[in-house]
């Protein structure tokens, strides 16, 4: 997939996108998967914290790294909002940028038990119970609602329930939300055709592999607008497990850094960090139906 730097991506689609955002309340910790209390950032320290190599902060990502999340397929380049976003907790925690690294991790990869390669990955991980069991998630830095996309003239492009599409061929890509949304919510006849990322995905619907994919809300609008030709989202929606989706960084299970990646994410939500970030990389439109 070829990507497109910020400006690219606004000169395509300026006209469609205006921001929206969205951000539930933190659940408290428990059986959903929600993340511990965090830390007083004051007792965050370089020095005192367990880190994968002293004096680094290293921080993961997926390789192609997506607009809007990233740009460039360049995590290190702190444009897009991830990147952004993993640069300010950096600072919160008394890192300057020159001490962050950036190391590949595969999403179903990080996702499962063992020990990382990581401090915190940042790729749009969902906080979900059953992630949980396997790794630590941080508070969350945004919430997102799921998005339907397809070909423009598809039989499936005025869908307006989940009913509609109950015939209709989809696809995801693995260990994603989205791709638990098509079982859970969607629940099509057939079984959903799954894809190691994204780009596979999106190619699979320009070929007509598949009649729609479900990605999340931003990244939809940027695949509609700069990677799949006529491309089109159909409607958005919302978790019914549970509140809205939320993403959190992901560090090792029981890892001593988790309240330490919470008070900094806490405090950028507090200071209008996060906000910020979301108002400059996220631009997002408010005419998109909500599927039922």
């Amino acid at each position: 997939m070829k990507f497109t730097p910020k400006g690219g991506l606004t000169a395509i689609a300026a006209a469609a996108l205006v921001l929206t955002s969205a951000c539930a309340p933190a659940d408290s910790e428990g059986s959903d998967g929600a993340p511990k209390a965090s830390s007083a950032l004051a007792d965050c320290k370089p020095a005192d914290l367990p880190l994968v190599k002293p004096g680094t902060f290293t921080i993961a990502t997926d390789d192609p790294a997506y607009d809007p999340w990233f740009s460039d397929n360049d995590p290190s380049n702190g444009k897009g909002f991830e990147s952004a976003v993993a640069y300010a907790v950096a600072d919160k925690l008394g890192f300057a940028k020159s001490d962050v690294t950036w190391v590949k991790a595969g999403f179903n990869q990080a996702i499962q038990p063992g020990k990382k390669a990581f401090d915190v990955d940042i790729n749009q991980f969902s906080i979900s119970a059953s992630r949980a069991k396997a790794v630590d998630f941080s508070t969350p830095y945004y919430s997102a609602a799921q998005a339907i996309i397809t070909l423009k003239g598809s039989k499936y492009a005025g869908a307006t329930t989940f009913a509609d599409l109950k015939d209709a061929k989809l696809g995801a890509q693995i260990a994603t939300t989205s791709l638990d949304a098509i079982t859970d919510q969607v629940k099509p006849a057939a079984k959903p055709l799954v894809y190691d990322d994204t780009s596979k995905a999106a190619q699979a619907l320009q070929n007509k592999q598949v009649d729609a994919i479900v990605a999340d809300l931003p990244t939809a609008y940027y695949l509609t607008a700069a990677e799949i030709d006529g491309g089109t989202i159909v409607g958005q929606f919302q978790p019914t497990k549970g509140k809205q989706e939320q993403f959190g960084l992901l560090l090792s299970k029981g890892s001593k850094l988790t309240p330490c990646a919470s008070a900094a994410v806490d405090a950028l939500a507090k200071d209008g960090t996060l906000d910020k970030l979301k108002d400059e990389w996220l631009n997002q439109a408010t005419d998109v139906p909500e599927l039922k």
